[in-house]
């Protein structure tokens, strides 16, 4: 392992890309903030999501493309603590590392960007790379043309096709300021977004002490309970699924989505959770077997929702 930070400094690795270097400097002005006189430096790191643009994300991974060289660099030394869009972790913690903060949710919504669903032709383009937006739109608007879009922010809103509409993470342009470009919010309700979606996720090296306290300022008490529901329902789906699959905490209750687009099975629940905890885990866990094995998947869905950031 390298040195460790001179005292009273932090590094925050992420990913180079506008929204995800964005979001980094929030938890690092944050933590500023929160702790006078200490100083805190974004960590830059590709990984293979950034690298692999030309091919469709589950299928070289999943979720966890853009996730564990940002992990590595916490692992072996070369930052403090690590910031990711929550939605691109897997369900299973990563060894030797621990989740300290789940910062305060932005929405958790997806958004089009060209048109209102309503207002898209028959036939008409949209583009995604996610397997549940696509399912979840296709279910509603089966007549739409549906294609692969890869890339960064910029790069996806560059390539909104003629006559048609992109889907992004409304979170992402807040990040950016740029939902003057949103063409319609889609009910949360209706089209279920992903585990986590919104939320920065932070994580630090599991014996790391003093990193784990400093992280207490920004963790957002009903952030992480939503969250920690919301994985607890994917991790028992398990790791093996290909399935589009969505969970989200809002209200007291978790919505839940898992499909099966060959076979024409789109499923959705609303559960309302307990108060406890460990009771609420325990129903969000129940509630994804019970998808499971109505939908008939024997895998898992790790790999489900996976779509990097936007």
């Amino acid at each position: 392992m390298t040195a460790a930070s001179p005292r009273g400094t932090l590094r925050i690795a992420t990913r180079s890309s506008a929204q995800a270097r964005t979001q980094a400097q929030g938890v690092a002005d944050a933590l500023a903030a929160a702790h006078p006189g200490l100083q805190v430096e974004l960590v830059f790191v590709d990984t293979t999501g950034d690298r692999r643009q030309d091919v469709p994300l589950h299928s070289i991974g999943g979720q966890g493309v853009f996730v564990k060289e940002v992990q590595r660099a916490v692992l072996d030394g070369r930052a403090d603590l690590a910031a990711h869009s929550a939605k691109d972790l897997p369900s299973t913690p990563a060894d030797g590392l621990h989740l300290a903060a789940f910062c305060a949710r932005r929405s958790a919504a997806d958004a089009l960007v060209g048109a209102r669903l309503a207002d898209l032709a028959p036939g008409a383009p949209v583009a995604t790379g996610s397997v549940r937006r696509r399912a979840q739109l296709a279910a509603v608007r089966p007549d739409l043309d549906f294609r692969e879009l890869r890339g960064n922010i910029q790069t996806r809103l560059d390539k909104l096709p003629e006559g048609g509409a992109i889907v992004m993470a409304v979170a992402a342009m807040e990040i950016l300021d740029i939902t003057d470009r949103i063409a319609e919010v889609l009910d949360p309700e209706r089209f279920v977004p992903a585990v986590g979606q919104g939320c920065v996720a932070v994580e630090c090296a599991e014996d790391d002490g003093h990193t784990r306290e400093l992280l207490r300022a920004v963790d957002h008490a009903g952030t992480r309970r939503a969250v920690e529901l919301e994985r607890a329902f994917l991790a028992e789906l398990g790791s093996g699924c290909s399935l589009p699959v969505g969970g989200h905490v809002v209200g007291g209750a978790l919505h839940a989505f898992l499909a099966d687009p060959d076979r024409g099975r789109h499923l959705r629940r609303v559960v309302e959770l307990p108060a406890d905890h460990a009771a609420a885990t325990e129903l969000a866990r129940r509630t994804a077997r019970e998808l499971r094995d109505e939908v008939g998947d024997p895998g898992g869905a790790d790999a489900a929702g996976a779509h990097g950031e936007g």
